[in-house]
């Protein structure tokens, strides 16, 4: 007589197999951990960043312009407040800067030579009578350029940008009326000269 045939036995997943199918379930159904808490670290970052904007902002403000023996302010008995727009050009005994460039644009010459004739003529497009100072008109038209950008992005009009003045109070009536021609020719429609408010006699 012939034995029976035995019946197979069951086959098992291996070991491997079995934690592949756990690892690939476990990542099915894995979700995204909900924030619930605050980001300190973060916060105090953010917290940092707008104050040294707002430091860096006060500190090269137009009302703040440090005098010196070199530049003495007018005195006035308007008592307005000062504008905060526009890019700053500062006219000293010796020297035009134009915004935040500690760099001069134009080296003044004596008083004397520049109540007759202005700025030097080296300076100027076509000799010493013209009004026109053409490294400060090069400055000023990159100043423009930025000017617009920053207009455009707060809606404002494009058409001319504002200008504050920070002269010396000995500033000869020549000089004065260059600056302010070259800024005419520059774009520059409105203009604000910056004085020290005194009192009315």
């Amino acid at each position: 007589m012939s034995e029976p045939a035995k019946a197979a036995p069951p086959k098992q997943a291996s070991v491997v197999k079995y934690k592949a199918a756990l690892r690939k379930s476990i990542r099915k159904n894995a979700k995204e951990p909900e924030i619930d808490f605050l980001n300190i670290t973060a916060m105090l970052d953010m917290m940092t960043i707008i104050l040294v904007f707002l430091l860096k902002s006060m500190a090269s403000s137009s009302a703040s312009i440090p005098q010196s023996d070199d530049l003495t302010l007018p005195v006035s008995v308007m008592s307005s407040e000062p504008s905060q727009e526009g890019v700053v050009v500062v006219v000293s005994k010796t020297q035009i800067l134009v915004g935040e460039n500690p760099e001069p644009i134009v080296l003044l010459p004596s008083r004397e030579q520049l109540s007759q004739s202005g700025v030097d003529a080296k300076y100027k497009r076509s000799g010493p009578n013209d009004l026109y100072i053409v490294p400060l008109a090069n400055a000023l038209s990159s100043a423009r350029d930025t000017d617009k950008k920053v207009r455009a992005a707060k809606g404002l009009d494009t058409g001319s940008s504002e200008a504050i003045i920070v002269a010396d109070g000995t500033t000869p009536y020549r000089l004065l009326i260059e600056v302010l021609f070259t800024l005419g020719q520059s774009e520059y429609g409105k203009y604000h000269l910056m004085v020290i408010s005194g009192k009315k006699k």
